[in-house]
């Protein structure tokens, strides 16, 4: 197989509602969150390349049916790649982590007054109730770290092709991004979080 094109798909994911995905404590303080979100080490929020490529593939493959990437199309295994044995396929896509667009932030929530619980998130918070008592159970509540609903994040996927593919795997990327926007990124859809939009660079 040779390189013969690559394209860069570039653009913006704007959130429609709060985004939590999921990072590591750095610390147990008393009254910390008890969910953060995932940050470089600055301190700023992103969202890994390996959750949005995880997600559009998943998404994909629930659309042909596919409940597991050993049963994808031969498309989907060539876009996303694939070490089964006898099956291997190097992946035609590289998503690359998508950073916060800093200054856009500035503009939106700190210059505008916009009241949040760190720098870059919101804590919200959620409980579990039992349906016969009516009362909070599993310790209470608990507060979950979200960046809000307004930020936008910056994202690049490259797409390489090679000179014995046929298939348009950027109609086909843009059509898993497409299904992104009517489902969810990150954790806690059903509750209403990771609703995006998502546009394009000319």
């Amino acid at each position: 197989m040779k390189l013969t094109n690559i394209d860069i798909i570039r653009g913006t994911i704007t959130l429609k509602t709060g985004l939590h995905i999921g990072g590591s404590k750095s610390s147990l303080d008393i009254g910390g969150l008890d969910s953060p979100v995932i940050k470089t080490p600055h301190g700023v929020p992103y969202i890994p390349g390996s959750s949005l490529k995880g997600k559009v593939r998943s998404l994909l493959g629930l659309q042909e049916g596919s409940v597991d990437v050993r049963d994808d199309s031969d498309i989907l295994i060539k876009m996303f790649g694939t070490s089964e044995k006898n099956k291997e396929a190097l992946s035609r896509l590289l998503f690359r982590d998508a950073r916060l667009d800093e200054e856009h932030f500035k503009q939106a929530f700190i210059d505008e007054g916009a009241v949040l619980d760190t720098d870059y998130t919101e804590a919200k918070y959620e409980n579990t109730i039992d349906r016969k008592s009516g009362k909070t159970k599993g310790g209470g509540l608990r507060q979950i770290e979200r960046v809000p609903a307004g930020a936008q994040f910056v994202f690049e996927i490259v797409v390489n092709r090679f000179d014995t593919d046929t298939e348009d795997f950027v109609a086909k990327l843009k059509e898993g991004l497409a299904l992104l926007e009517k489902n969810y990124l990150g954790g806690s859809g059903s509750r209403g979080y990771g609703k995006v939009k998502i546009s394009y660079n000319d």
